[in-house]
């Protein structure tokens, strides 16, 4: 046994340093082929990130070439006392609360009766997608004639039915413009919801709903005991996902309100543009950029954290 032993050990040796040489060249060859990537990730994203860090901390004009150098956090110091930021900072919090949850909502909704075996269930599953391939600036433009005040049928079919005495400036009010481009956000966005959790929902077990129905569970008892709970991973990714791109979302507020009336549906991204293209505060705009940034790479590792210790227990 010990001439045995002698013999196998050098072999085993053997087989180690090659299993290790082969590891080492899969690892070569699969840096060799992420390494395009790699680099169109730092030409695309990388180098602008840094480029506005780097503004953030100096001056930059867009129509005053002379106004360079490092100024430290004047930048970011022309941000937080702007009589602006704050209520900006409010109407984007409302904006990114109100659409992922009515988005969630409306979405779960939708997604459950879909599950169900009712009549036309494929044309209606197809139908629902129409609002989420319509491009933004084309949906905007079109509930900005459905809610106008003179001709839109929004302020008509109120009138009409008797729920409103005249027509209301939906988005020209300073009360009503931001929750109005929310709704019209969700009406877009849920859509996306819906398919997603109609996936999820298609993969839970039916045997557990039989046995609950058995055991006396009604419809609502199954649904919060059996089907959230399978829905919770795909509800998590769903609801950070849309917080990131609700937050830096530009295109809606802008074609609808332009951040206005008096800056009542003004976000933070558009916030940013005015300070880039209207103020030609360079310096600013990436300082809030910045700001924004870190908001959103808090978001993400909120959720990695959130999915590790999913992971882990």
């Amino acid at each position: 046994m010990a001439a045995i032993d002698t013999v196998s050990a050098p072999d085993r040796m053997t087989e180690k340093r090659f299993a290790a040489r082969r590891t080492a060249r899969i690892r070569r060859t699969a840096a060799l082929f992420l390494l395009p990537a790699a680099l169109l990730l730092a030409l695309l994203v990388a180098y602008p990130l840094a480029n506005v860090i780097y503004k953030s901390f100096n001056a930059a004009s867009l129509v005053d070439p002379t106004r360079v150098g490092f100024i430290g956090l004047d930048n970011y110091r022309t941000i937080l006392e702007d009589e602006n930021f704050l209520p900006t900072l409010w109407n984007t919090f409302v904006w990114t609360a109100l659409s992922v949850a009515g988005e969630y909502a409306l979405g779960l909704a939708s997604a459950v009766a879909l599950a169900q075996p009712i009549k036309g269930r494929a044309f209606f599953r197809g139908v629902i997608l129409i609002p989420w391939i319509i491009p933004i600036a084309i949906a905007g433009l079109n509930w900005i004639w459905l809610l106008n005040p003179d001709y839109g049928l929004i302020n008509s079919w109120l009138v009409k039915s008797g729920l409103m005495q005249q027509p209301h400036d939906w988005l020209g009010a300073i009360n009503t413009a931001l929750l109005s481009v929310t709704f019209v956000n969700i009406w877009r966005s849920f859509p996306f919801y819906t398919i997603s959790l109609l996936a999820a929902l298609q993969a839970v077990p039916a045997d557990l709903h039989e046995a609950a129905a058995l055991d006396g569970a009604g419809p609502i008892r199954r649904f919060w005991v059996i089907t959230l709970p399978h829905l919770k991973a795909v509800s998590l990714t769903l609801i950070f996902i849309h917080i990131v791109w609700t937050a830096i979302n530009f295109d809606f507020i802008w074609v609808m309100t332009a951040g206005g009336p008096l800056n009542a549906s003004e976000t933070v991204p558009v916030m940013i543009y005015k300070y880039a293209m209207q103020d030609y505060d360079v310096g600013a705009a990436s300082a809030l950029a910045a700001m924004a940034t870190g908001f959103v790479a808090t978001v993400f590792f909120v959720h990695r954290y959130a999915l590790a210790r999913r992971k882990d227990s």
